[in-house]
C-alpha cells in the first residue's frame, strides 16, 4: 500500500499521541455513529421500493433501514446494546403504553428524506410495521389535532422544544407517512415522489444492504456552507489533524453513499464517494490509504500500546486490517470506495453515541 507524494505532503503527522490514536478510531466510529443516529427513528424488495418511492426527488439526503432484516443478524443485538436506548426514558415508556408501538419490536422498515428549506430542516418519512391504529389515533387525538382532507385523516402532534409539529397519516394498514413540513397535506394526502433517475440508480447499487444513507453535495452545503462543511468533516475524519487537501477533496464530492450489511457477527460498511474528476478520486484514495498507514503506526509504537488497553488496541487493529480502499470508474463519475468491518469488540471499546433528538410532547 503506497501513499502518493502529493497526499503525504499535505497530511501532517500529529504531535500528540492522543491524536495518533484518534486516527485508529476515526473511520469506524464515524460510520457507526452515523448508523446509530439514524437507527432511532429489506427482506421483501417490493416493500423496500414502496417506501423509497415516496421520497421526494429534490431531497438532499435519503436514509433507509430494514429493521426486519437487521433483527435476524447476530450483530444487531451488539449494535442495539451499544446504541442509546429511548426506552429508558419515562416519556418513551409512556408512549409505548399509550400507543402499543415499540420501534424495536414493531417497526419493519423506514425511509426518511431530508431537505433544507430556508432556515428549516424538513423531513419526510414512510414506515412499514405493526401499528395499533386505534390506539395511535386515540393518542394523537388526545395530544394533538386532527384534520380531514379528501377522506384522509391527518394528525398533528407538537415536537418538544420546537414550534414545529409532526404530521402523520396512515397510507394503508401497516404503513404510515410523517413529516414536519408546515404544509403537509399535499404530500401526506398522496403526492408521489419525483421520478429521479439519479436517486433510483444509487438505491439500486445498495439493494442488498438493509441500512444505507445517500447524500448529495447540497446536504453538506446546507448544513455548514461548502467550505465549512469540508473543513468540519476533515477534522472529524482525521482526529483534528490539519489536511487542507482533504478539505478540498470533500468539497468536490457530488454524492456520498454509506451502506451497512451484517456479515455473521460483524457489520460490513461501505462508503462510496463520487467525484466528477479522476484526479480528485485518485488523490482521495491516496489520502485515505495514508490515514490508515499512520493509524497503524500510531497503534504499533510503544506510546500507543501503553495508552490503550490490550483489548481496545486489538479491536482498533482489527478495524484497520479490514479497511479496503479501491477506485471505481463509472461513465459519469469517478468513485472511491472504502470498506471496513465494525465488530462487537470495537463497539465495546467505543463510547456510546448519544445525539440530542427531538421528542414529541
Amino acid at each position: 500500500m503506497e501513499v502518493s507524494g502529493t497526499a503525504n505532503s499535505n497530511f501532517k503527522m500529529p504531535k500528540k499521541k492522543a491524536q495518533v490514536i484518534a486516527l485508529a478510531t476515526a473511520i469506524g466510529l464515524a460510520v457507526v455513529s452515523l448508523l446509530a443516529y439514524f437507527l432511532w427513528f429489506y427482506p421483501a424488495i417490493p416493500g423496500r421500493n414502496a417506501v423509497l418511492g415516496w421520497m421526494p426527488g429534490n431531497a438532499n439526503t435519503v436514509l433507509f433501514i430494514d429493521l426486519g432484516e437487521l433483527r435476524r443478524a447476530p450483530f444487531f443485538s451488539d449494535l442495539l446494546a451499544w446504541a442509546p436506548k429511548p426506552d429508558t426514558d419515562q416519556e418513551y415508556r409512556q408512549f409505548v403504553r399509550d400507543t402499543g408501538f415499540d420501534y424495536e419490536r414493531d417497526l419493519d422498515r423506514l425511509a426518511v428524506a431530508f431537505e433544507q428549506q430556508g432556515a428549516q430542516k424538513i423531513f419526510f418519512g414512510v414506515g412499514d410495521g405493526h401499528f395499533d391504529k386505534k390506539k395511535i389515533k386515540a393518542y394523537a387525538a388526545k395530544n394533538g389535532a386532527l384534520q380531514n382532507s379528501g377522506g384522509a385523516e391527518i394528525f398533528s402532534l407538537p415536537i418538544a422544544g420546537s414550534s414545529a409539529h409532526l404530521s402523520f397519516t396512515f397510507l394503508k394498514k401497516g404503513r404510515i407517512a410523517f413529516t414536519n413540513k408546515d404544509d403537509s397535506v399535499s404530500w401526506l394526502h398522496g403526492a408521489k415522489a419525483v421520478d429521479d433517475a439519479e436517486w433510483r440508480e444509487r438505491f439500486a447499487r445498495v439493494a442488498g444492504s438493509p441500512v444505507f444513507a445517500v447524500m448529495r453535495n447540497e446536504a453538506l452545503k446546507d448544513a455548514f456552507g461548502a467550505e465549512a462543511a469540508s473543513q468540519d468533516l476533515a477534522r472529524r475524519a482525521t482526529g483534528n489533524l490539519s489536511s487542507p487537501q482533504l478539505s478540498s477533496l470533500l468539497a468536490e464530492l457530488q454524492w456520498l453513499t454509506v451502506a451497512g450489511k451484517p456479515a455473521n457477527d460483524k457489520l460490513r460498511v461501505a462508503l462510496d464517494a463520487e467525484s466528477l474528476e479522476d484526479k480528485n478520486a485518485r488523490q482521495l484514495a491516496d489520502l485515505l490509504n495514508g490515514v490508515v498507514l499512520l493509524a497503524r503506526a500510531g497503534l504499533s509504537n510503544a506510546r500507543g500500546q501503553q495508552q490503550l488497553g490490550a483489548a481496545t488496541r486489538q479491536a482498533y487493529l482489527a478495524l484497520l486490517k479490514s479497511v479496503e480502499v479501491s477506485r471505481i470508474d463509472r461513465p459519469d463519475s469517478k468513485s472511491v470506495r472504502l470498506m471496513v468491518d465494525v465488530t462487537p469488540e470495537l463497539l465495546k471499546s467505543a463510547p456510546s453515541y448519544s445525539p440530542a433528538g427531538a421528542r414529541l410532547k
